[in-house]
């Protein structure tokens, strides 16, 4: 069996600083960190971790040192994707050593993930907080299935390639490539999870024939409120990480930001 955690929307700041002159967000990661720790205890080996983008919140490189010195005593594989927080050039400083991403031109990558192929699509357009699947991305995305012909996979990308029905949110979606990604993924013969992050909100659906999920926010969740006149803003709410397992099929947990007391006897 193949197992791994996925983390998203860290938004980490350089130490001191506070997202929106309020939200820690280093903090959250810490306790989740120890979390992740424990959760090996009652699952077994993780064979990585991946994060669904904005693991920046200022796109400094104070800001990807620190996520990375939180994270490195778990001592497991990070596999990142940037999200609409991120900046390129120091993202890439940040993560090349760790061997999966291109030297040059836009983050999209693949790598082998226990028994799965990890596929990470960049959608991020820099100073916008939407994103878009360009060309050159759905052309390596159809590429990558080309060549794994069967083999089950997992495609990352931040921005969700559906709408949520966030209004605020959904307005700094997807705007490009979402009907080309669903005929690739349409034409795909066997298994794939696509992952996303962005709305800072666990949503499951399906896209193409296959699973597309969403992961909650590490540091902060948005409320769910469907009307058009909803309020902006963010919820000082933990949102914990998603185990994904892969054994002659994918599933998905979700794992809470604290194991919480007990279990007690019935």
């Amino acid at each position: 069996m193949t197992q791994f955690l996925q983390i998203s929307d860290t938004h980490v700041v350089k130490t001191g600083s506070l997202v929106s002159g309020r939200l820690d967000t280093a903090s959250p990661l810490k306790r989740l960190v120890l979390r992740i720790a424990e959760l090996q205890f009652e699952v077994g080996p993780l064979d990585g971790i991946v994060v669904t983008g904005d693991i920046s919140d200022d796109g400094t490189a104070e800001s990807y040192e620190l996520f990375k010195s939180i994270l490195e005593p778990l001592n497991l594989p990070i596999f990142c994707i940037p999200g609409n927080h991120d900046v390129r050039v120091p993202f890439r400083d940040a993560f090349e050593r760790a061997g999966y991403l291109p030297e040059t031109g836009r983050l999209d990558w693949r790598h082998k993930l226990g028994d799965l192929e990890v596929i990470g699509l960049d959608t991020l357009i820099e100073g916008q907080g939407a994103g878009e699947l360009r060309q050159d991305s759905l052309e390596f995305l159809k590429e990558c299935l080309d060549d794994l012909e069967k083999a089950p996979a997992v495609v990352m990308l931040h921005h969700p390639p559906f709408k949520s029905g966030m209004a605020f949110m959904d307005s700094i979606g997807l705007q490009r490539g979402a009907e080309r990604l669903n005929e690739i993924l349409a034409e795909y013969q066997g298994d794939v999870l696509v992952l996303c992050g962005h709305i800072h909100r666990n949503i499951s659906t399906r896209l193409a024939g296959h699973t597309v999920i969403s992961a909650p926010s590490v540091c902060s969740s948005f409320l769910f409120n469907t009307h058009h006149d909803a309020p902006i803003g963010f919820l000082e709410q933990e949102g914990g990480a998603l185990l994904h397992q892969w054994a002659d099929g994918f599933k998905s947990i979700r794992i809470d930001p604290v194991r919480g007391d007990g279990p007690f006897a019935f």
